[in-house]
């Protein structure tokens, strides 16, 4: 029972069990094609975490903005270019700490940013 109503406060510091779940879940949903799972659940893990930065929110984002491409693909929508563009922007400052680890992964959100804008302005 305590364990259940911790799991059930956000305010708690120690809660990292859900954000654990939700980023999990993400993570599954997309490699499993499911798209606006995987969109449901970063929302989900995003507003867990809130402004706390950790290499898994730098994953996330990056998933995030893959999936953003992959769900309005067909679409003109200016929420999936605003995804994308906080998604390379928090790519960039990634990149800016790890050099190694996150440079591949900004260049491939910013070319699928460029594909996406030349599919729509054919």
């Amino acid at each position: 029972i305590e364990a259940k109503a911790a799991f059930e406060d956000l305010n708690d510091p120690g809660n990292r069990l859900r954000g654990v779940l939700y980023f999990h879940q993400a993570i599954q949903a997309y490699w499993s094609g499911y798209t606006e799972r995987c969109h449901h659940y970063i929302e989900k893990y995003m507003s867990v975490i809130g402004q706390d930065v950790r290499l898994s929110t730098f994953q996330t984002e990056f998933y995030h903005g893959l999936n953003s491409i992959d769900k309005y693909r067909g679409k003109n929508s200016f929420k999936c270019r605003e995804i994308v563009r906080n998604c390379i922007s928090t790519m960039k400052e990634a990149a800016a700490n790890s050099d190694w680890n996150f440079t591949n992964k900004l260049c491939l959100l910013e070319a699928e940013q460029q594909s996406l804008y030349y599919n729509h302005r054919q």
